[in-house]
Order: structure tokens, then sequence, then C-alpha cells
């Protein structure tokens, strides 16, 4: 279900979501006077609790709990997370759910304790026993991921929805994206867009990007264009790359909103600019077009270039064809080349087409009918119109034994495209 680095992907969640989300403390609720009787009880508690013969009280494990708390954001006392899981984990050693959730939290990130996957799931799976719900979410995402425990989407989808049924808004996303993907559950792109609503309403950025992208494609609700524009900028307005990329297309096209270039670029930009390689792409149209900005060729290349070294295909194919014609760029067939190699590798057919062409003429390579033809099949393949034609014309010039050895070069492409 997901489809970057699990590794990653699970630090990424870690810090996605509150520590604590609870009701508030005794220390929050009370006046500031018995705030200072009750700090006083912490710091006091520090010698009375490793004694073994200290009875203790529902009041004693909430101390502890709190002095973890401390010790973990140095609220009061210098900031010490070996402390802190020390003191979550007197805490949790009397179930202490909110205990065992950041003791969890601490195995799976490493913080304190050495980083123990399977010690943090079953840390998680106490806290979720007892409705906490971002351990609940969490132990989903462990179950998604194979983290701790056998991967199992069906048992994720489970967890998620216990949270979710709780009105946490990450595993409401969550669980809206299991059903628009058939991720452990059938697919329902009506009960994705229900689940993840109730996380856009809650201001979840991610949802509310996802919930435009469902009312712009029709998915799980009638298509409409103003409406995907109004989450889209909402999530927009949160910093999400894509939401602000996919806000300045619509400027761009009139859809949804009335046409406005100068608008158009000035999301694309805030896109560009966290690194979006789409939008990077985009807005060196802009600059290529004129639109919503002067002109710039120079600037376009620029931005081309950036995004085209995020490995977006189109973006290389585009640079590639600057380099072979000497457009913002000095010309240099053999960057051309280049460029274009990395997009056709990624099945770009305009590309593939554009490496053709220079086997064929040998500019920037040395000519070989032979390549020349499997990258024009390849793109004739995928309907490249000039690519069929040149092909036509191309095997007139070729005998069958390079005709059939450019074929099993083409299955080769395809086999090592389908094992990456």
């Amino acid at each position: 279900m997901k489809t970057t680095d699990d590794f990653q992907k699970f630090h990424d969640e870690l810090n996605k979501f509150p520590l604590v989300r609870r009701p508030s403390s005794a220390v929050e609720k009370a006046a500031p006077g018995a705030k200072r009787i009750l700090s006083g009880m912490i710091a006091d508690t520090l010698d009375l609790a490793t004694s073994k013969e200290v009875a203790v009280s529902d009041e004693q494990v909430e101390i502890w709990f709190l002095t973890g708390i401390k010790y973990h954001f140095g609220q009061g006392v210098t900031k010490d997370i070996a402390e802190a899981v020390k003191w979550y984990r007197k805490a949790a050693e009397q179930n202490h759910a909110y205990a065992q959730y950041l003791l969890g939290l601490c195995y799976a990130s490493g913080d304190g304790v050495p980083q123990d996957y399977s010690e943090a799931v079953w840390r998680f799976r106490k806290a979720a026993e007892q409705n906490v719900a971002e351990a609940q979410y969490i132990l989903g995402f462990c179950y998604d991921t194979g983290k701790g425990v056998p991967q199992d989407y069906v048992e994720a989808t489970k967890w998620h929805r216990k949270a979710a049924e709780q009105n946490y808004n990450v595993a409401q996303y969550s669980l809206g994206f299991c059903y628009a993907n058939g991720a452990g559950v059938h697919q329902d792109y009506t009960e994705a867009v229900k689940w993840i609503r109730k996380a856009a309403d809650q201001g979840h950025a991610e949802a509310q990007f996802a919930l435009g992208d469902c009312y712009d494609y029709g998915k799980g609700v009638a298509q409409d264009s103003a409406e995907a524009v109004k989450w889209y900028r909402k999530a927009a307005d949160q910093g999400v790359a894509l939401a602000q990329c996919n806000l300045g297309i619509c400027y761009a096209n009139g859809v949804g909103v009335h046409q406005d270039y100068t608008e158009a670029v000035k999301w694309i930009r805030k896109a560009a600019d966290h690194g979006h390689a789409e939008a990077q792409y985009t807005l060196g149209l802009c600059y290529i077009n004129g639109k919503g900005v002067p002109k710039d060729i120079v600037e376009a290349v620029k931005w081309h270039r950036k995004a085209a070294e995020q490995n977006y295909a189109t973006a290389q194919s585009e640079l590639g064809a600057c380099y072979y014609n000497g457009v913002g760029v000095p010309q240099d067939y053999a960057e051309a080349v280049k460029w274009y190699r990395r997009a056709a590798d990624q099945g770009h057919a305009k590309a593939q087409y554009n490496l053709g062409g220079c086997y064929i003429t040998g500019k920037g390579v040395p000519k070989d009918y032979i390549e020349a033809y499997k990258f024009y099949k390849l793109a004739a393949e995928q309907n490249q119109k000039n690519a069929v034609e040149t092909l036509k014309l191309i095997v007139t010039q070729m005998t069958a034994v390079e005709i059939a050895e450019g074929d099993r070069r083409v299955r080769e492409f395809r086999a090592q495209k389908l094992s990456k």
C-alpha cells in the first residue's frame, strides 16, 4: 500500500502526530498555586518512586508518567530522553496507557533506548487495547509496513478503523486511503471519500488535498472542479506542495477558477520552491511561454534541470532537447543524449524517439541503426506518431538479421523495465 521506503516512511509518520493527545493532566488543569504543589510532588517522587515499599496509587503512576514527559521535553529539567524512558517504563509497568504508547515511540525511533520494532509494537498494542487512538493508528501502520510484525493489510485496516472511529484524523485519512486503494478492504471510493472528508474537515492537510483530487477526477463523488479547487486551496495554504502545484495548474487552465497566469505562477513557484518536480518542470514551461512571467529560456532551463535531477522524465526529455538544439544552454549532443537516455529508460516515448534519431544521425553517439530501431519501436508501441512513421522507413534500410537483433533488444528493454 505504501510506495515510499518503509523505513523512512515509518519515521516520517512518527513525526506527523503528537506524542500525547489526551485529556488535560492534573498539572494542566490546576490553578497556579496548585501547579507549584503538584510540580513539587513530581520532584519529590524522584526519590520515593524507587522505593519498593511505596504503595503504588493511580496518582503516583500519573506522576511517574508526567515526570517522563518533563524529561522528554525538558520542562523544568534538562532534557534527557533516557531518563524519560525510565519514568515511562515505571508507569508502563503499571499499564499506564499513554506511557506504553510513548515508550513504544521511543523503541520505534531508537530515542533513549536501542531501536526495537518488536518491543515498540508490543507497547503500542498495550496502549491500543486501552483505546489510545494514536497507538491504534501506529499499530495499524506497523502492520501496513511490516515493522515489528508480519505485513498484514487487513489487520492494519482494523486498527486504523478503531482509531478513526475515535475521530483521530490521521487514522481517518489512512482508512480512506485503504478504501481508495483496496488495501485490506474491498476498493470503495465512496467509503474512501467519507473517511477522507472526516479528516479534511478537521484540517488534515493531506486529506484536504486527497479530497480535492477526488472532486477533480470524480472518484467517489460527482466531478466538481470548483470544489476541487476549494480543497486544493485549503491544503495549499498549509504548504502541501502537490496541492500548490495542482492549484496553480487550475489557475493556468481556468479549471474551477477564472484563468489567471500570475496566480498560477504564484502557486506553482511555491510548490517548485518546496522541491516538487512536476511544479519545477511546469514553472520552466511558464518561462518558455512567457505565461505569468516574462519569457526567459535560461530560467526555464534552470527549472527543467531541477526537475530532471529528481528523475522527472518529461523534464529530462525537454532538457535533452535544450542541449540538442542549443536553447538556453550551449549546444551539446552528448549531453542531449545523456538526458534523452534517462527519460527513455523510464519509458518516455518522445525521449525514445529523439534518442533513436541521435543513433540514426550519430549525434552524441556512434551511428547504430539497430539501437535506433530499438528506440523507435519502443516509442511507436506507445503510439508516438513520428516514431511510427520513421520506423516504417528505417526497416527498409536494415537486414532481417539486424531487425531480429533490434527486436531482441526491445524485449530485453521491456524485461529490464519490468524487473525494476
